[in-house]
Formats: structure tokens, sequence, C-alpha cells
């Protein structure tokens, strides 16, 4: 897998259009350009259904704590993986990839740490610096580090759309939930936008709680490689 490959699989859970600098391989020199909103994002004024689906969507994240499922990623140009992944709230996520890729990425909870077997490359970035810690903050706020801009429904459910509220860089995450008749939520998937306007998908195709998974899944040293 070349670099660019690994960056494109990495943007979808870790790299974020939000800090496109890190993960896109964009210029630094990017991260002082100007957005449309410029300097510091103030959200909309939101009329009340929207204030209550980012309510719902709030609480949601907030509940979520231990579990496992399945996902599918499909980055801007259509390439699709699959993969496992693991979550253990505040802090904690596992994202194992299926073959050829074979990539491991996990949050231990301050950094987000990713394998690669096949180029016996480690990378490291801080939690605090990716999409992830959205999902994985002790407390779920959508209105301070990251803030809402707009709000929309559809025949699944409701679609938030985010970005950093401190930066001036492009790019965006939208997160995309279900609801069901008894106006139960359930996150569906999220898209990162990159400054260049390329998005990567990730659908979760399955999710079931479950208190026992094992700590050890969340915890990826660097492998010690054979010269």
């Amino acid at each position: 897998m070349t670099d660019l490959n690994k960056r494109t699989l990495l943007l979808g859970l870790t790299a974020t259009g939000l800090v496109s600098a890190l993960t896109s391989g964009l210029p630094a020199a990017a991260q002082n350009s100007k957005n449309q909103f410029g300097g510091l994002i103030t959200p909309p004024n939101f009329n009340a259904a929207d204030k209550a689906r980012i309510k719902k969507a709030t609480e949601y994240l907030q509940a979520l704590a231990t579990g496992q499922g399945r996902f599918e990623q499909t980055d801007y140009k259509g390439r699709r993986t699959t993969g496992n992944w693991y979550i253990a709230r505040p802090g904690k996520m596992r994202f194992e990839y299926d073959p050829p890729y074979s990539l491991l990425i996990v949050s231990d909870g301050k950094n987000v740490n990713m394998w690669d077997p096949r180029l016996q490359s480690f990378d490291s970035y801080p939690l605090s610096e990716t999409p992830l810690s959205l999902f994985l903050a002790r407390q779920i706020r959508l209105d301070q580090g990251v803030v809402v801009t707009a709000v929309s429904s559809n025949a699944q459910g409701f679609i938030l759309k985010a970005r950093d509220r401190r930066k001036s860089v492009e790019g965006n995450i939208t997160l995309g939930f279900s609801q069901s008749g008894d106006g139960s939520v359930g996150l569906r998937e999220w898209t990162i936008t990159d400054a260049q306007n390329r998005a990567t998908t990730v659908r979760l195709t399955s999710f079931t709680r479950d208190s026992g998974l094992n700590p050890s899944l969340f915890v990826l040293n660097k492998p010690q490689t054979k010269k």
C-alpha cells in the first residue's frame, strides 16, 4: 500500500479535514487559509426541531459505552474497505481492517496509533487532533471545539454537519443518524471532507453492545520489526 493510500484509509477514522495538514498530505501553510466563516465560527440559530435533533445526537453519543461491530469505508475514489470496530468510552476505540490492508488503528485514550503490517510502519496522533475525539470525549459537546453548522433530515433520520470552531482550515465532518418511529436514534455513518473537497465515508454496518471487551484490544504499541 502506498503512503497516499494509507493516508486515505486513515482519513475516515483519524485524519481530518479539520486538522488536514496532519493526514491528507496538504502543505502546512494550508492551516492558515481563511474559511467561509472567518475566525471563530458562530453556529446558526437552529429551529426547535433541529435543536431537538442535536440534543438527541448528543445524548446518544454520550450514552455509548462498550460494544463492537463491522464497518465499511469508502474513499473519494470509490474504493471500499471493510473491517471490525470496537469501542469503550471514554477514550478508547479500535478498527481492524480486513485483508489485504490489515491495518490496525487504536485509540488508547490519549493517542491514536496505527500499524501497517505491509509497510511495517507505525504512526501516532494525539486523540484530541482527530475526529474520534468527537465520539470518545468523556463529555460530549457539539458546541465547543467542534460546532454544528447545519442540520438536515432524510428518510433514514437526520444529518449533522460540523467543523472545528477554532481552526481556519477548510473541511468538515458529517454525522448520519438513523431514527426509529419511537424517536430513538443511532449513529449510522460519518463522512470526513478535507480541504480539497475529498470525502471519505465510514458506515457502521453493525453494532452490538458488549461490556466484556478485553482491555488489550485498546493497546497498540510499536511492534518490534525484524532487521
